[in-house]
């Protein structure tokens, strides 16, 4: 693995590829080699071969969000933007703090959202609206210029979380960024101008403002009364993370209860599979859980926090909202999610 990241790193692709199809054979359905063997394709400028291997990816090991977020950067560069938001959606669905998608996302529907005002002047070439935001739209996207191969002008994401560097480190991934824009049509009618916003901002004269006298110090606040229950979830909470940055997996699903309700459909089985695959294979994870709020209704809790989470492959810093239960005593999870 490490000898085909270095042939990676220094361009030689093609006795990349050669040694990726001889460990391939001997581990078919290894992960990270099929990845890589996508990653090469797609430098070597075979965008349908690639596209063949990340869509195997997403059928055997769907609960990755790389594969999903390569396909779309293909599907973008040959100006299929339809199905690259439906990948990037998958890739979200998968991994809601995939950033990289997220923004991969932002950029597909700034291209849709360009070829549709587009089409607006085409038909009223005096529609100054849709001229403004088209305007607006090729801007965003012209000053986008990162994350694409200089040979292809394709863009490849992260390796998935087990991998070693498989591609030079490079900003999120944007394809759309590439694509020359159209020559704007030609405006017969002068659009009549249109009074500036004001903008109120300008009202506040700060510089005027003399200081005031520094107050005396007041005497500090009492902290709100805790109960014994908010108290343990937050204790949970925090048990719950450092088993999460420990890596022990065994301890971490120990807080999750009898009846726990996974995201996006999963089973208990799948769900538990994929947290092991995830925690396993990351290295130097840090949790850190910020501002706890503990809501406690009986035997039902709602706890909301934000949750900054760093690896060696992600970075994401985002609300979490966890419903408990009391079950034997102990303040366990039943619910999760990520996001406001």
């Amino acid at each position: 693995m490490a000898d085909i990241s270095t042939l990676i790193r220094a361009g030689q692709f093609g006795e990349a590829l050669t040694k990726v199809d001889a460990a391939l054979i001997q581990t078919p359905r290894d992960k990270q080699l099929r990845f890589m063997k996508g990653v090469i394709l797609t430098e070597q400028n075979k965008p349908g071969e690639a596209i063949v291997i990340f869509t195997k990816l997403t059928e055997d090991f769907p609960e990755l969000p790389e594969p999903y977020n390569n396909l779309a950067v293909l599907f973008a560069a040959g100006g299929q933007y339809d199905k690259a938001r439906a990948s990037l959606e998958m890739a979200i669905r998968t991994n809601p703090t995939y950033s990289t998608a997220h923004e991969n996302l932002g950029d597909v529907y700034a291209k849709l959202a360009s070829q549709a005002y587009d089409k607006a002047l085409q038909l009223d070439s005096a529609n100054t609206t849709a001229k403004t935001k088209l305007t607006m739209v090729r801007t965003l996207v012209g000053n986008n210029t990162g994350g694409t191969n200089p040979k292809t002008g394709v863009a490849v994401a992260a390796p998935v979380p087990t991998a070693t560097v498989v591609t030079k480190p490079a900003p999120a991934p944007v394809v759309v960024a590439k694509l020359e824009p159209k020559p704007e049509p030609k405006i017969d009618a002068k659009p009549e101008p249109k009074p500036a916003p004001k903008v109120e901002v300008a009202k506040v004269e700060v510089a005027k403002v003399e200081p005031k006298p520094k107050p005396e110090p007041k005497p500090v606040a009492k902290a709100p009364v805790v109960s014994a229950d908010q108290e343990e979830i937050t204790n949970v909470i925090t048990s719950w993370a450092k088993a999460w940055a420990a890596e022990d997996v065994q301890a971490y699903l120990g807080y999750y209860a009898s009846d726990f309700e996974p995201a996006n459909g999963l089973s208990r089985k799948a769900w538990v599979q994929q947290r092991q695959d995830r925690i396993k294979g990351n290295d130097n994870i840090t949790i850190k859980i910020e501002t706890p709020k503990v809501t406690v209704n009986g035997s039902t809790a709602t706890a909301k926090f934000q949750q900054a989470y760093t690896s060696k492959q992600v970075r994401s810093n985002a609300p979490k909202t966890m419903v408990m239960t009391k079950q034997g005593g102990k303040w366990l999870i039943k619910q999760e999610r990520t996001g406001s």
